[in-house]
């Protein structure tokens, strides 16, 4: 090693997603409606739980995903997306939505260091899990835009030994509730993340259908046979705040 040369940081092979489970908890509450909402004005007024999220996302800098497991891996990932979502919505708390109607959105924009890298939401979500998953669209209702539209985020952190049970109890939260799938006279209206992303579903309408089908309970299910035409996209961007 010459003098004076840089010592190569020493990466952490493990990860606890605990401190990220305590916020969730303390902050996530459920609604009557099924929609979970965010007491993002409690988490900005708590310095010491600020703190706990900043200390939860700093330990993703010098984490070596190589050494982690497959569902590890995907965990990890999105629980990062979710905890860096919600420090940025709580740096610019009040506001209305994460995506003013003149704006394309800031996920570019919100960056952090992952695996001695920088890397921003958007790099998380089509560069990493889109990528590496691109198998599984159940990855679309592990991440959580803070938005009332989007899959709920969870009161509990993402783990790999319960990872692929939580991702299909998230996708049934989502498809039986009517942000996911409303039935119209004429048939469907759905979310549009089916739109956005329907080569992640199978790149149809019909495979979008056969995947609202895999998670549809019985009533809901009958209803879409009956009409399996999508005529509507919607997909509403306000905050997904306790306030409201």
């Amino acid at each position: 090693l010459l003098a004076g040369a840089p010592l190569a940081m020493a990466k952490s092979t493990s990860i606890s997603h605990a401190p990220w489970g305590a916020l969730l908890e303390t902050y996530v509450e459920p609604g009557a409606d099924g929609v979970n909402r965010v007491d993002y004005a409690a988490l900005k007024a708590n310095q010491a739980d600020r703190d706990a999220l900043d200390t939860y996302i700093a330990q993703y800098a010098d984490l070596d995903f190589d050494a982690l497991t497959r569902d590890e891996q995907f965990a990890a990932w999105a629980n990062l997306y979710n905890a860096v979502t919600v420090r940025y919505i709580v740096e610019e708390y009040p506001l209305s939505t994460i995506k003013p109607w003149y704006s394309r959105g800031p996920w570019k924009k919100i960056k952090v260091i992952a695996d001695g890298e920088e890397i921003s939401l958007d790099g998380i979500e089509h560069g990493v899990l889109r990528q590496q998953w691109a198998d599984d669209p159940r990855l679309h209702y592990a991440i959580n835009c803070a938005s009332y539209g989007c899959p709920n985020l969870r009161v509990e952190p993402w783990q790999a030994e319960t990872l692929n049970a939580d991702l299909d109890e998230a996708a049934r939260d989502y498809i039986n509730h009517p942000r996911g799938v409303s039935v119209l006279k004429n048939g469907l209206r759905v979310s549009s993340i089916y739109d956005w992303f329907e080569a992640d579903f199978g790149g149809s309408e019909e495979a979008v259908i056969a995947h609202l089908l895999s998670y549809a309970g019985p009533a809901l299910a009958e209803k879409i046979r009956a009409n399996p035409d999508i005529r509507d996209h919607d997909y509403d961007w306000s905050l997904n705040d306790t306030s409201k």
